[in-house]
């Protein structure tokens, strides 16, 4: 069947199982809003206040649902708003395809309205990028888009297409099968299943360093499974916190810099180090002379780029990692270790931190969770209270975090909840940030007021950006070079400017009454608790320092 190029686009995103997208519409994109005008029935379309926003919606509803997110925006500006969403995404490995228009293919290179490059911006921040010069690769393109970003290491994927070939007509196939673009791990470039497994069967201390591979892949039951039978310890990265149950006894907790000090103490300790769907980043390795200093270490990863890129295993596997510990699992028999389990036991009494106050982050993160469910869906945007989320939140399943690890993007949080909730098909979805990063996109209240969602959030207002002030105060003898926010914004009037309802906190029992009107609520409710602008993120080691200088007092 003949149709334009626009209502091609349509059509294969539904063929590819899209069912909402996260966009903000101008001129190189009205053929295509055309076109989701009239499959309105079939598609969605969120408008956003900002492409920034959308493409961080979109990042969240991909993390949230475990699909592909979907975002739009026309050339030029509209199109470089994009692109901190899209490294974003990049980063943490997120499924994401981003669709630009641009000027028609005769204006390109001089210096069209509204015409940039976007394919060339973006190329260091994405799996790959096309430009759509023909209508007759339109459709074969996207199915490679979508292969693209949801194989192997999963990530985002860029579509510009022209104004002319969005209007031009070609023959739309149903179901049309294009050859894979993708190349797969073959056995012979995998290391030995066998080898792995004696080193685990040789262990007696074992450590699993669980990962964002592990979500991605849906390898929980996996590295569950693989702990209990050798009683192997766990310690997670951010983007690994909810591959875990946090009531799983074995689960220490986030490895590194402002991580858990049984999970870092159990890493120096252990004699066998299992990293499974993990980068390394600089911010859990620390000091790399001591990382891997006493203990053997197996890399499994999708990605054979990370193996050997930060840390040298002794045995790496490149490959999917649910299929790599099934085989690991066949051939591993059980092996007790209740030295190991009561050594690890007693790290969780070995350091002993200042105790929380009453009213104080740790509280605060605590009461929320209280009005939580195993299944809702949590976001942050970056500082201090990440990393308190990181911390004091309980997460029990997957995808229910959305959060900014590699680029730490302030701002993120807002357009993730959004489209994270989306995702939830509506259930309350819980936001922490901070008076800093909330004011990046606050903008996007008026999308989650004029979407109806019943978004709860929770500032943690301290009138400064938090981790660069703690960062002034212990490195640059508290000289607090521009981080007092002395802006004094009304956050609870500004919710409802927009439309929302907002309360100020500043005590537990503040905090209580605003969560029960939250939970009451059919749309965002915005909590702003107001806390000590001297709470530090604790314990934390300095960058490229090991366990041995952690700091644990501010």
């Amino acid at each position: 069947m003949k149709m334009n190029g626009a209502r091609i686009l349509v059509e294969e995103l539904i063929h590819q199982g899209v069912r909402v997208i996260f966009g903000y519409p101008g001129g190189a994109v009205l053929d295509i809003y055309n076109e989701l005008y009239l499959a309105s029935d079939r598609i969605g379309h969120v408008l956003t206040a900002h492409e920034q926003g959308a493409a961080h919606a979109a990042d969240g509803y991909a993390r949230a649902s475990g699909k592909t997110g979907v975002v739009l925006a026309t050339s030029g500006p509209g199109a470089t708003n994009l692109v901190t969403g899209i490294a974003n995404a990049y980063l943490d490995s997120v499924p994401m395809v981003a669709i630009t228009g641009n000027v028609a293919v005769n204006s390109l290179g001089k210096d069209s309205f509204q015409e940039v490059d976007i394919v060339g911006i973006t190329q260091p921040v994405v799996k790959h990028n096309f430009m759509v010069r023909d209508i007759k690769d339109l459709q074969k393109t996207i199915i490679e888009a979508f292969e693209i970003a949801n194989s192997g290491r999963k990530g985002p994927v860029l579509i510009d297409i022209p104004k002319n070939v969005q209007s031009a007509e070609y023959e739309y196939i149903e179901d049309l099968k294009v050859p894979s673009v993708v190349k797969k791990p073959r056995k012979s470039e995998c290391g030995s299943i066998d080898e792995v497994v004696e080193m685990i069967k040789k262990a007696k201390k074992p450590f699993i360093y669980a990962g964002g591979g592990v979500v991605a892949a849906g390898a929980q039951k996996e590295v569950l499974e693989l702990s209990k039978r050798v009683d192997a310890a766990i310690g997670l990265s951010m983007m690994g916190i909810t591959s875990v149950p946090a009531s799983y006894p074995l689960n220490l907790g986030m490895c590194g810099m402002h991580g858990k000090y049984p999970s870092i103490k159990a890493q120096s300790e252990c004699d066998l180090l299992l990293a499974v769907g993990v980068r390394f980043s600089d911010r859990a390795t620390g000091d790399l002379n001591e990382y891997t200093k006493k203990c053997m270490t197996v890399h499994i990863d999708i990605d054979r780029a990370e193996i050997g890129k930060n840390v040298s295993p002794d045995v790496s596997l490149w490959g999917d990692v649910k299929e790599i510990l099934a085989k690991i699992l066949e051939e591993l028999p059980e092996e007790r270790h209740p030295e190991w389990v009561s050594e690890l036991e007693g790290y969780k009494n070995e350091m002993i931190l200042p105790a929380p106050k009453p009213y104080g982050p740790e509280a605060i993160i605590e009461e929320v969770h209280r009005h939580c469910t195993e299944d809702t869906v949590v976001a942050t945007d970056v500082g201090q209270h990440q990393m308190w989320t990181m911390q004091f939140y309980p997460f029990e399943k997957p995808h229910t975090l959305l959060t900014s690890g590699g680029l730490g993007t302030m701002g993120y949080g807002l357009g993730a909840a959004i489209g994270g909730c989306i995702a939830a098909r509506g259930r309350r979805t819980v936001l922490f940030t901070g008076d800093g990063s909330f004011g990046m996109n606050l903008n996007e209240m008026a999308t989650a007021v004029s979407q109806e969602l019943p978004i709860t959030i929770v500032i943690f207002d301290n009138d400064v950006l938090g981790m660069v002030r703690q960062w002034q105060t212990i490195f640059y003898d508290c000289h607090y070079s521009q981080t007092i926010l002395d802006r004094k914004t009304d956050f609870p009037a500004l919710a409802k400017a927009f439309g929302a309802d907002g309360y100020a906190v500043y005590t537990m029992e503040d905090l209580q009454k605003a969560l029960d009107a939250a939970d009451k609520s059919q749309g965002p409710v915005l909590i702003d608790c107001h806390i000590d602008m001297d709470e530090k993120v604790l314990p934390m080691i300095p960058p490229g320092r090991s366990i041995k200088d952690m700091i644990v007092e501010g």
